[in-house]
């Protein structure tokens, strides 16, 4: 691989294609010294494979990182030695992991929902007395997800696609997206003040491809591909893991995000197109 030292943001806005070496120049929204990322992360590695050169230039930009583990990897044990205690094993690479890119331990939260169960875990309801992930008395995936939203009140959001194959991606899109809309509402007072806005939020690729192309594309150097790649090493506890930095090393420094947009319904907006002057008229 040739040495790259340039750092370049590519963003696509309609047909104007908007480039610059930092995340700011070629944002629409960017908010100069109040930006503020969140990135859920299903288990303890999707982050990094998927955000691990933006996490390191978006620091650069003094940007704070916070990331959300959802799951508490048990089970994600590769050898019978490792069955009971996986989910410290994993904690441990976690910090290692996320430290090597920048991320403060302290910034690093824990939700710890049984790993392959969230199913289990969709909405809210009241927990139950030995259940680790409760918070203020509840549980549940959007009890967790409008509590940290509210308490860090991020600028900007970052999580797997909604096609990604695991079921547990697929979920925690879901279910952090509708949590969004908790956050800014009146719901549930004791999990925290209102946010104000609700955040941007952006998918990352991590298993599977975008659902539509992806519309910003991170290109960085060399030495940060290197750092990413020993991050993603410091989950050694996962033997597959090998294959994952083989495919990274041979995608090079790129990496690409995909906005989404909600839109509310307006029924207004239907008006026009039902009205006559668009339609030939029905002959019975």
């Amino acid at each position: 691989m040739t040495e790259n030292n340039q750092t370049e943001f590519v963003r696509i806005v309609g047909e104007e294609r908007r480039v610059a070496e930092t995340l700011e120049g070629v944002s629409r929204h960017w908010m100069t010294g109040k930006e503020k990322f969140l990135f859920i992360s299903p288990h303890d590695d999707d982050v990094v494979l998927g955000a691990g050169l933006f996490i390191q230039l978006v620091q650069k930009e003094k940007v704070p990182v916070y990331i959300l583990i959802v799951t508490d990897g048990s089970m994600g044990y590769c050898s019978s030695e490792q069955k009971d205690r996986i989910s410290e094993i994993r904690q441990k690479e976690a910090y290692e992991c996320y430290k090597m890119l920048g991320v403060p331990e302290e910034n690093i939260i824990w939700l710890k929902f049984p790993d392959c169960q969230i199913n289990s875990y969709r909405g809210r309801r009241l927990a139950e007395n030995n259940d680790s992930a409760a918070i203020e008395g509840y549980t549940g995936l959007q009890n967790a997800f409008t509590n940290w939203i509210r308490k860090i009140s991020p600028t900007q959001c970052f999580l797997p696609t909604s096609t990604d194959l695991h079921p547990d991606h697929r979920i925690v899109h879901e279910e952090f997206l509708i949590s969004l809309f908790h956050s800014a509402g009146d719901i549930w007072p004791e999990l925290g003040k209102q946010i104000e806005r609700v955040p941007y939020v952006h998918e990352l690729g991590v298993y599977c491809d975008f659902p539509k192309p992806p519309r910003l594309r991170i290109r960085t150097t060399n030495a940060c591909l290197e750092k990413k790649l020993n991050a993603i090493s410091a989950f050694k506890s996962q033997k597959q893991i090998g294959s994952l930095i083989d495919i990274v090393r041979k995608s090079g420094p790129y990496e690409y995000l995909r906005e989404l947009e909600f839109k509310l319904y307006q029924p207004a907006a239907y008006y026009e197109m039902f009205e006559k002057k668009h339609h030939i008229p029905f002959i019975r």
